[in-house]
């Protein structure tokens, strides 16, 4: 990608990337390995019932925005906080990339690059 913002809204288990500049769009999806099992807490048994972190999964989304500027992260649930705390710890100059981190539901790719463009166009507007 070689754009300017990019969104990336994710779960556990895919992410759509959708980066921009001035007209010009491309998105992208990336898959977890691990996003096809379900983990469901069952009583008396040790461990918080949660999927653990895909790092790798987390590492493809770091290399996806190698080029970008400015990123935003959505997402529905604590997987955009978690990839946030992962790229503080494994690839720092993505983490300084991430200038806001929302909730969003499940939109579709349109509704994401509409979403991103107009928070983008109030962020820059802010910085001049």
């Amino acid at each position: 990608m070689t754009q300017v913002h990019a969104v990336v809204w994710l779960d556990h288990r895919e992410a759509h990337i959708a980066a921009f500049s001035l007209g010009k769009s491309s998105v992208i999806e990336i898959h977890s390995d691990l996003g096809g099992r379900r983990i469901h807490r069952k009583s008396r048994q040790i461990g918080s019932g949660k999927a653990a972190d895909d790092h790798h999964y987390f590492d493809e989304i770091a290399s996806a925005l190698h080029d970008i500027r400015l990123v935003l992260l959505v997402g529905p649930g604590n997987a955009k906080t978690a990839l946030l705390t992962f790229l503080e710890s494994r690839h720092p100059e993505a983490a300084l990339k991430v200038v806001g981190v929302e909730t969003m539901d499940h939109p579709t790719d349109g509704q994401l690059l509409a979403h991103a463009r107009s928070y983008f166009a109030a962020a820059d507007q802010l910085e001049t």
